[in-house]
């Protein structure tokens, strides 16, 4: 197929579709499309992925329309990653596909809502192994074992790594992404000021926005032509890092946000409490008939939207609001 042809281009490093482990239910090959681009198409596609637009980035449940949600943060990823995919050579579909499947498993609330669902499990409660469960059980998109290994190890406090060069990309291109954009919209909002940030970071990359993301991104495209792998600059790395460490210092676990973390633990605890009380009342659309009750409930109540959940606690909790 031409398409898979065009691969030949590629860097020795990169991955190509026809070395690709499969499926784990064998398809025709498509006339027209590589396996990686198919599956790109898939998510793109997928009823997880629309969720995204109404799911915390930061802010919870945002009125403010150009703050990022987690669906604009994966459109911003998958820029990023295609465009180092392009100059190092590398698979860019397998990239997009990747970085568009990332954060489907993101439960409402962003990271804090992952936290109250953990209560319930006895362990980490990972969004990627629910894009997993996701794209395998609940809205099965038969992905390429590729495209799946990227999504389990997008985090990087995964292991084993992606197996991939690509997936490795993808950790790059969320960290960038999340980095420069929290910065930005944390500072739209009036929590910090671009004087606060680590003076090495305004020294190296200037400021905050399109100069962040092009000085990581640069950082990324010199250090992986150097090492032949896909890498960052060390110095530039250590930095990225400061930065990270001021974030969750100044505005994720900001003593001020500490009331709408209380809101959204009894959002969550509220629902699932309901919910495994009452597991008739999922739609029968949500509900893995094979799963026991706690997973059929996580299931549905990590799939909501942020917008939803709140409307939903509101209408069992509050009906009579208004």
């Amino acid at each position: 197929m031409a398409r898979e042809a065009d691969e030949d281009l590629l860097a020795p490093i990169a991955t190509r579709s026809t070395q690709s482990k499969g499926r784990e239910t064998p398809e025709d090959p498509d006339p027209y499309r590589t396996s990686f681009e198919r599956d790109r198409d898939r998510i793109l596609h997928s009823k997880a992925f629309r969720r995204l637009k109404h799911k915390t980035q930061v802010f919870i449940n945002p009125e403010d329309d150009h703050y990022v949600t987690r669906l604009t943060h994966t459109l911003q990823v998958t820029q990023i990653g295609r465009a180092l995919a392009q100059v190092l050579g590398l698979n860019e579909a397998l990239t997009e596909a990747i970085c568009l499947g990332h954060d489907v498993g993101h439960a409402p609330f962003g990271h804090i809502g992952e936290e109250a669902l953990a209560d319930y499990v006895g362990a980490e409660w990972l969004h990627s192994a629910q894009a997993l469960r996701i794209f395998r059980v609940l809205e099965p998109l038969n992905l390429t074992w590729e495209v799946l290994d990227g999504v389990r190890a997008h985090s990087w406090k995964i292991e084993p790594p992606p197996a991939t060069p690509e997936g490795s990309l993808c950790r790059f291109a969320d960290r960038i992404a999340y980095l420069t954009h929290d910065v930005t919209d944390a500072t739209r909002a009036g929590i910090i000021e671009p004087a606060d940030l680590p003076r090495r970071s305004r020294e190296l990359f200037g400021e905050p926005g399109s100069p962040w993301v092009s000085a990581m991104i640069e950082a990324v495209i010199e250090e992986s032509h150097n090492s032949g792998e896909v890498a960052m600059a060390p110095a530039t790395l250590d930095i990225m890092h400061e930065v990270r460490d001021f974030m969750f210092d100044r505005v994720y676990l900001r003593p001020e946000s500490e009331a709408r973390r209380r809101q959204v633990f009894t959002v969550i605890h509220e629902l699932v409490d309901h919910f495994l009380d009452n597991p008739r009342e999922i739609p029968d659309s949500f509900r893995q008939a094979e799963a026991d009750v706690l997973q059929q409930v996580i299931d549905y109540v990590a799939g909501m939207t942020d917008r939803y959940a709140l409307r939903l606690h509101d209408d069992l909790f509050r009906p009579d609001r208004d």
